[in-house]
């Protein structure tokens, strides 16, 4: 397995964005590769052998909560997005507009707690209120609408942050 070495194998001009790796060195790599215009040992240096394992909670339903991990923040909006799928939290029966009531935990210690309504769009909360939606990835998520849930907060993410929702 390698790494792509970015320096030699990134679209040209796109150094600036950090939004579309698929499109800018993923993809651009793997039809160079394709197309013979480099080699495999051209994509980049050899990642090591050596196993290193991430703790990572799957989300599981226990009772009436759903139970997840918060592996990556929208940093762009600072929405938090959880591992929850939607499949999942619809095993609690939501409605639109029903209060969903969040707790947030790094190290295993409470960080945020509060309700707030299931919604499809932001716009169904006033300015600057928290509401819970599924994501493009279709994941539970929390936002504010108009502002930064993660900074207001304080959350952020990664195998330290673990989430719980329920219905009120």
């Amino acid at each position: 397995m390698r790494e792509i070495d970015e320096n030699i194998n990134r679209r040209q001009d796109s150094k600036k964005s950090f939004t579309f790796h698929g499109r800018d060195v993923y993809g651009y790599t793997a039809a160079r590769l394709a197309a013979g215009v480099i080699t495999y040992e051209q994509v980049g240096p050899l990642v090591p052998k050596q196993v290193v394992s991430i703790q990572f909670q799957q989300a599981v339903l226990d009772g009436n909560t759903v139970k997840g991990d918060i592996p990556v923040l929208d940093v762009q909006c600072g929405n938090v997005w959880t591992n929850i799928p939607d499949t999942l939290f619809n095993r609690l029966n939501p409605h639109i507009g029903d209060m969903v009531h969040v707790s947030i935990y790094h190290k295993h210690q409470l960080v945020y707690k509060g309700e707030m309504p299931y919604c499809q769009t932001f716009g169904a909360v006033a300015e600057g209120k928290p509401l819970a939606y599924i994501n493009s990835l279709l994941q539970l998520s929390f936002a504010l609408n108009m502002g930064d849930f993660a900074k207001k907060y304080h959350v952020s993410s990664g195998n330290d942050w673990s989430v719980e929702a329920s219905l009120k």
